[in-house]
């Protein structure tokens, strides 16, 4: 079983998206998840998974960035996210704040819950906000379907959020000398339970840190989650792979 990147924006690769998945299947990756970040690109995200049907799935939701659009977005997003993989990229940034804390917290729990209603996963993206995700997804019923995107918790929140059987996806960040914190917080999630990605183009993993990002470099994080685990790559693909047809496989 080869690898499977769980989150790349092929729509903001300037390289086609051929090549990159040409390149991605010389590496060894089987296939990808491409998830929109508002309607639009959700729309193209779809168009990928119809141009290339074996390689690329895809999720439909609004990041929140953008969390001030949602009320004119809805209800697109949920029509596309009712024939998606997934429902997402969305969740809290309390890091750059582009949009008002409240206003992202309404977007995030509204698209857990259309998660919930279409029996989809939910992709979540959470940076300097953990308390509140936490609070959003802990009111949700949380479990696999739940996938914590490029996780950077330390190793309280990975503690508490492995304790809702959440899925965590690691990104290249796992590879980088300032990420010590996540690093020692990898032991407690179980290989199992855990998904690699690249969030394509951003966050490329050492040691091509200066060249823009894209789905063959998830071997890259692989490697690295195999050391920290002390487990082979082979096997580390295995268990990846298999959690991420679990979470994302195509439904009847």
């Amino acid at each position: 079983m080869g690898w499977v990147d769980t989150h790349c924006h092929l729509f903001l690769h300037p390289d086609p998206a051929e090549e990159l998945l040409a390149r991605a299947e010389a590496a060894g990756v089987d296939w990808v998840l491409c998830p929109g970040i508002d309607a639009a690109t959700a729309v193209e995200a779809r168009d990928l998974a119809a141009a290339f049907p074996d390689r690329v799935r895809w999720s439909a939701g609004l990041h929140p960035h953008e969390a001030t659009r949602w009320s004119g977005e809805v209800e697109t997003i949920a029509a596309l996210a009712a024939d998606a993989d997934a429902v997402g990229e969305c969740g809290l940034d309390h890091y750059r704040e582009l949009a008002p804390r409240e206003v992202q917290r309404i977007a995030f729990a509204e698209q857990v819950a259309l998660a919930a209603e279409l029996g989809k996963p939910v992709v979540v993206h959470c940076r300097d906000a953990f308390a509140e995700v936490y609070e959003v997804l802990a009111d949700a019923e949380p479990g696999p379907w739940v996938v914590l995107h490029s996780w950077t918790g330390g190793r309280r929140w990975t503690r508490r959020f492995a304790e809702l059987g959440v899925t965590f996806s690691f990104s290249g960040i796992v590879t980088y000398p300032t990420a010590g914190s996540l690093r020692e917080a990898v032991d407690l999630v179980d290989p199992a339970s855990a998904l690699v990605e690249t969030d394509t183009p951003y966050l490329t993993p050492e040691p091509r840190r200066r060249d823009r990002n894209e789905p063959r470099n998830v071997v890259a994080v692989g490697e690295v989650l195999a050391d920290l685990w002390g487990l082979d790559v082979a096997e580390v693909a295995r268990l990846t792979s298999a959690r991420a047809e679990a979470v994302f496989g195509r439904r009847p």
